[in-house]
């Protein structure tokens, strides 16, 4: 699917060089909570491409703008740059004769489509375990960590596209750290809806079972003494 060798060669300028064309490539399948937007992010951005990703109702939608060898390139690397949670199951392509934009960027979902897939809850990847257990992280002990490559999908979504607006985190307002970890491209929590922490996310705490207090001083001895 995409661009073909006789749509590559039709579309050069006079001279020769060849001309920027525009395609849409719409992707179906576990395409959505996944770490999919940031991934075609950093690839568009590292072929020099311009365009956008969006989610929608039915999956993930990609518009996007460069020579034909460089979108070529860019199909062909994709599905092996993505996360291995991951999964294309279609693709359909479509040109687009709009002039393209000046840079690429993640933008606002579209309401279009119908459902196709919901990711189920993931379990914590290595990243996020070393954060919970190391006492020299932020996140030390915090149970919600997760990030673009797990934690919860199917537990917190209420409506498609997936955006933190749809899911049940949408009462949490991100915290300063928070969101500079969701708008750094180069973080692993990219883009990752369900991000928290100790301050701007779900709080919990511990209870026995037999009714006794609990002796959070104990408690706090036994971080220092893994702290140290």
């Amino acid at each position: 699917m995409g661009l073909t060798d006789q749509d590559s060669s039709s579309l050069s300028k006079s001279n020769g060089s060849p001309e920027k064309v525009g395609i849409r490539l719409r992707y179906q399948g576990r395409v959505q909570g996944v770490g999919f937007r940031p991934t075609v992010w950093r690839l568009a951005k590292e072929l020099k491409l311009t365009g956008s990703v969006f989610n929608d109702r039915s999956g993930a939608v990609v518009e996007i703008w460069g020579i034909p060898s460089q979108l070529q390139e860019f199909q062909s690397l994709l599905p092996s740059a993505l996360p291995t949670i991951a999964q294309i199951i279609s693709l359909n392509s479509e040109a687009l004769t709009s002039s393209p934009p000046a840079e690429f960027q993640i933008v606002e979902s579209s309401l279009h489509g119908s459902a196709f897939q919901v990711l189920p809850d993931l379990a914590n990847c290595t990243a996020c375990l070393e954060e919970v257990t190391q006492p020299t992280f932020d996140r030390y002990r915090y149970p919600l960590t997760n990030c673009t490559h797990c934690g919860p999908r199917y537990s917190i979504i209420e409506a498609l596209p997936y955006d933190r607006a749809n899911t049940s985190m949408r009462s949490f307002p991100l915290c300063e750290v928070c969101l500079a970890e969701f708008t750094n491209p180069n973080d692993r929590r990219f883009h990752a809806q369900p991000i928290a922490c100790h301050r701007c996310g779900p709080q919990t705490h511990l209870e026995r079972l037999d009714d006794q207090h609990f002796d959070r001083e104990e408690l706090s001895k036994l971080d220092e003494i893994d702290a140290a």
